[in-house]
C-alpha cells in the first residue's frame, strides 16, 4: 500500500501514490482516519494521523525508485511481508472489507477497538 507523508500544497488524494508508485489515482472513499500510536509500533515521539483512502488507478505505470522496489497486487488471504511500523494486517483487511461494503462509512477509531457504522448499525472489532 502506497504511504508517506503529505507534502504542502498537495492533497492527500494526489500526493503519495504518484510519488511512491507512480499512479495517477481517483479517491473514491475515505476508509479510515486512525492514531498511528494506537495501531503500529514503535510508537513516534511525535502524532502521526493515518488516512488510509481506496483509489481506482486511472493510468501510469510502475516506476522503481528510491523509496519503491516492487509493486503487485495480493489477496486478502495471502498478504506479503509487511512493514509492520507503516501497516498491520487488520489495517490490510480493513481495507479489503471497505472495499467489499459499498456503503462503507469511515471508521473512526476509540481506544484499541474499532468502530464502524455500516446502514445504520454499529460494529465494534475488539
Amino acid at each position: 500500500m502506497p504511504g508517506g507523508w503529505c507534502d504542502a500544497n498537495i492533497s492527500v488524494g494526489e500526493n503519495v501514490v504518484k510519488e511512491e508508485a507512480g499512479f495517477d489515482v481517483m479517491p473514491e472513499k475515505i476508509i479510515a482516519i486512525q492514531d498511528r500510536a494506537k495501531h503500529n509500533l514503535p510508537v513516534y515521539a511525535y502524532g502521526v494521523c493515518k488516512i488510509f483512502i481506496q483509489c481506482s488507478v486511472i493510468k501510469g505505470e510502475f516506476k522503481k525508485n528510491i523509496e519503491t522496489t516492487d509493486c503487485s497486487y495480493f489477496s486478502e488471504n495471502i498478504l506479503p511481508t509487511l512493514a509492520l511500523e507503516k501497516n498491520n494486517e487488520e489495517q490490510i483487511k480493513m481495507c479489503f472489507a471497505a472495499y467489499r461494503v459499498k456503503n462503507w462509512t469511515t471508521s473512526l477509531i476509540k481506544g484499541n477497538r474499532k468502530a464502524i457504522r455500516f446502514k445504520n448499525e454499529m460494529i465494534v472489532f475488539l
